[in-house]
């Protein structure tokens, strides 16, 4: 993609210091379109904006900016989308601070296709790991495009389990497109960009400032019918996700979990909130409306097997449990629990989890 004089028009205005995006809406209101907004005399700008931001305009400047985009532009896979473009998102066009452009690396045709947003926990559990990436996959294999932020935990295991399925993720970022945190889902960052897509409204260049990740969740349900909230502790950055969803107008899910896991708390006071409580993929695709997709083969997990085993999972349950009750319960050994657990994480049947406690992952 090119830096036309177009193009270049827009970024200046982006890149102007107090404007902001709906000072910018404004003046193409007014205007028309970018080249006129930067034509017009400081008089008339500053009809629509503070005359500090219309002696700005005026200035111009931002050359390095522009020099970094048009650098940028030059792999085939980048690309700048803007609100006159036809590959804008049309969701986002009902968003009212939606962004004047897009910084969008991968592919466009993923950002006006129908999606659902997976947000969640940075310091998931086993289980809620597992549950992120089943249903992202069957939802990405009913059409739906997975959205999420590319943060650890729950983020990541959206992007996978949208990667697996069908119509892919886009991973929304509070970076500018040209870095990638955190560091450690690099790799993950280059398979979206090679078979999905990565997505920022921030300049190219801008590193990972706190107020930024507060901002872009606004893209992330922006982007989608639904938010689905796989685990959450109280004052998790994810309610933000499915509070801004539910100003929007879109569906908000939360899936439940035990009542003495701290990551639950948040998911059900969205519940009693009014978020709709899903315990499987087709919850979510049924209210939406949507079919559900085709059964397709899966490999499956080895299963636990041996008589001990099944007899500390019966013991085990579905909630988290330190290892000494687990070995009161099951009548077995300390040192054979211990065995036992090795072996079904091994075969990932449980997980274990901080404080000595373990629990069973359901697949």
């Amino acid at each position: 993609m090119a830096l036309d004089q177009e193009l270049a028009a827009w970024l200046r205005l982006t890149f102007t210091p107090g404007l902001g995006g709906e000072g910018l809406r404004r003046l193409l209101l007014e205007f028309g379109d970018p080249q006129a907004v930067l034509a017009a005399s400081p008089a008339a700008l500053a009809r629509h904006v503070p005359g500090a931001v219309a002696a700005q305009i005026k200035r111009g400047g931002a050359d390095d900016a522009l020099a970094r985009a048009s650098a940028w532009l030059t792999d085939p896979a980048n690309h700048v989308v803007t609100l006159g473009d036809a590959h804008y998102p049309q969701a986002l066009l009902q968003v009212p601070d939606a962004p004047p452009l897009l910084y969008v690396k991968g592919r466009l045709d993923l950002l006006r296709r129908p999606a659902l947003a997976i947000v969640g926990s940075r310091n998931a559990t086993a289980q809620g790991v597992a549950n992120a990436e089943a249903f992202a996959r069957t939802l990405s294999d009913a059409g739906l495009t997975i959205v999420s932020g590319l943060a650890l935990g729950i983020d990541a295991a959206a992007h996978r389990g949208g990667l697996a399925g069908g119509a892919s993720s886009v991973a929304v970022l509070g970076t500018g497109a040209d870095l990638v945190y955190p560091a450690r889902n690099r790799a993950l960052a280059h398979e979206l960009a090679a078979r999905g897509a990565l997505l920022s409204e921030f300049a190219l260049g801008t590193r990972a400032l706190a107020a930024n990740f507060p901002r872009r969740n606004r893209l992330i349900s922006g982007l989608a019918l639904g938010c689905l909230v796989v685990e959450a502790a109280a004052e998790s950055g994810s309610l933000i996700t499915a509070r801004q969803a539910a100003e929007q107008g879109r569906e908000v899910f939360a899936i439940p979990g035990s009542i003495h896991s701290p990551l639950s708390k948040g998911c059900h006071a969205l519940i009693k909130q009014g978020a709709k409580l899903v315990e499987s993929a087709q919850d979510i695709l049924e209210e939406l409306r949507l079919p559900l997709p085709p059964p397709s083969p899966r490999s499956e997990p080895a299963a636990a097997s041996g008589v001990r085993a099944q007899r500390l999972l019966a013991a085990l349950g579905d909630d988290p449990c330190d290892r000494d009750t687990l070995a009161t319960r099951s009548g077995l050994a300390a040192a054979e629990v211990a065995a036992l657990i090795t072996q079904l994480e091994l075969e990932g049947v449980v997980a274990s989890l901080p404080g000595g406690r373990v629990q069973r992952v359901h697949r």
